[in-house]
């Protein structure tokens, strides 16, 4: 079933902290595949985009790796944006309300030193197309970092996933929601989605270079990876 995947975001939005702080290392590995950009000198002269920020998670990761950077944080969903806003930020970062796709008529154009790309292409209706924005937004030698689910390359991970979702995730999402439309695409979506030797393909068909992963420690491991590709030279 297609859902409109902003709409359910902002649906959610309300509840989102609270049900990923409730999730042991989501905060941690934000911050791990940020450090794996290998952004240099603390951000200082970098520009960096934080695309499809949420409540800005991913943004607070690349902030606490790159203190120095701009950072310019977009999301389509109006309601994980208001989320993000009420926080505190330095005058760095800028939020921006946009799909992904038409960030330029919002205002926001490349060159960017880096993307990061947390839990967004697996939701994206032409992920091809967007890789291929991504590397024309990026510098020369620039970093993608996407960090997402991936569960097809492993039995045993799809099986821990199909299991966390149903007996924690799903629940909890209705609890707090009255609505599971969220969690249940994030369930299918997931065990949809490329394996990570797919999803490198597909970097690499995008015209990255230097494409690989790296996944997580603890019960995430090969469940959550960090694909990194850089544009090239």
């Amino acid at each position: 079933m297609a859902i409109d995947v902003p709409a359910a975001f902002d649906v959610g939005a309300h509840a989102y902290d609270k049900l990923v702080g409730a999730n042991p290392g989501y905060h941690d590995h934000l911050r791990i595949s940020a450090r794996r950009m290998r952004i240099p000198h603390g951000g200082r002269g970098v520009r960096l985009l934080d695309a499809g920020c949420g409540t800005a998670a991913s943004t607070a990761a690349l902030l606490a790796v790159a203190p120095h950077a701009e950072i310019v944080a977009v999301d389509a969903s109006a309601g994980m944006l208001a989320e993000a806003t009420a926080k505190s930020w330095p005058d760095t970062v800028r939020f921006v309300h946009s799909p992904i796709e038409t960030i330029s008529e919002a205002g926001v154009r490349g060159p960017f030193d880096g993307i990061f790309a947390a839990y967004l292409v697996r939701n994206l209706a032409d992920p091809d197309a967007q890789l291929r924005a991504f590397q024309q937004l990026l510098r020369p030698g620039g970093t993608l970092a996407v960090h997402e689910y991936s569960v097809r390359d492993s039995p045993a991970a799809k099986a821990i996933w199909n299991a966390v979702c149903w007996g924690i995730i799903i629940p909890s999402g209705w609890r707090q929601t009255r609505d599971s439309t969220l969690y249940r695409h994030l369930w299918r979506s997931v065990n949809t989605f490329d394996g990570a030797a797919a999803f490198q393909r597909r970097l690499a068909a995008a015209g990255f270079t230097g494409v690989h992963s790296e996944t997580m420690p603890g019960w995430q491991r090969d469940i959550v990876h960090t694909f990194l590709a850089e544009a090239p030279r």
